[in-house]
């Protein structure tokens, strides 16, 4: 019986640990995260390159004028 107590604890801190484990969604896409687009070949005029996409396309972002 006291085996079967040990067991339940065990159980409960196992589905604690899971419960806590942290969430990673889907792959994040660093060039829409800098405000960009993603473009076949080199970025033109009004953009400018700022990386690489996940799909091997140039990240481009638009030329901000203040």
């Amino acid at each position: 019986m006291r085996i079967l107590y040990q067991l339940l604890v065990v159980l409960f801190m196992m589905l604690q640990g899971a419960a806590g484990k942290p969430f990673f969604p889907g792959p994040f896409d660093l060039c829409v995260a800098q405000n960009g687009r993603c473009f076949p070949g080199i970025c033109r005029r009004p953009y400018y390159w700022v990386g690489t996409c996940h799909n091997g396309f140039s990240c481009c972002k638009r030329y901000v004028e203040v």
